[in-house]
């Protein structure tokens, strides 16, 4: 695969950053070290914040020499999208697997709603497991060479999602129910956010209102113009 890479501006002379690990490791040794970086990097964004992050940083917390870092990453936004591809992945094997399981299936509103509740508070809870998780879902908001990593994740999302609606609403566009599903996937990243990021907030009420709101959206849907 090519490496990803992202530009500065035309005026800039400064090189073009690299977004891809320089090396998947083989051996027992070099894949802790990898995982120790990785995993120090989520404590510290987490305490810190992006902006704060640095390799000197990592090493430091980690015990490792700069060489030992740079031979598998050669920034800390390689680090980012590592941690990004991990959570975005999670996440979405996480709703692919409740899409499998019946999770759009429901004879009434209590039952959907119940399923949406069931997904949506796993995706809280992932995130919040995840070291450095809600630190993570701010970065790829807010660095413009990472917010396609969030963009691809939710359209992958989105399409599967189309799949399934397509036969419950027939008579909706394929273009209405594409950005249908679109805004319902931003709208659950959106939740989980909230919820991750205000911890002191009643995350089960929002939870709860979110999936209420999908539901009766849903149930509009194929009788507005």
């Amino acid at each position: 695969m090519p490496k990803t890479t992202a530009r500065k501006t035309a005026s800039s002379t400064a090189p073009d950053i690299a977004l891809d690990a320089k090396l998947q490791p083989t051996q027992a040794r070099g894949q802790d070290t990898y995982e120790i970086v990785l995993s120090t990097a989520g404590e510290l964004l987490g305490e810190y914040g992006f902006e704060q992050l640095s390799t000197n940083a990592i090493c430091k917390r980690a015990g490792l020499t700069p060489p030992a870092l740079y031979r598998y990453f050669p920034n800390k936004y390689a680090i980012l999208k590592a941690l990004g591809d991990r959570l975005m992945k999670a996440q979405d094997d996480a709703v692919f697997a409740w899409i499998e399981a019946g999770g759009f299936d429901g004879a009434t509103a209590r039952e959907r709603i119940d399923k949406n509740v069931v997904m949506l508070t796993e995706m809280i809870e992932m995130t919040r497991r995840f070291p450095g998780g809600a630190a993570i879902g701010r970065a790829l908001r807010a660095v413009p060479m990472l917010q396609q990593l969030r963009f691809a994740s939710r359209d992958m999302v989105a399409d599967r999602f189309v799949e399934f609606m397509r036969e419950r609403f027939p008579q909706v566009s394929e273009a209405r129910l594409r950005i249908a599903m679109r805004m319902t996937v931003e709208l659950t990243y959106a939740a989980t956010e909230m919820a991750v990021e205000e911890p002191d907030r009643d995350a089960d009420a929002l939870i709860r209102e979110v999936c209420l709101l999908f539901d009766r959206y849903f149930e509009t849907i194929a009788d507005a113009p």
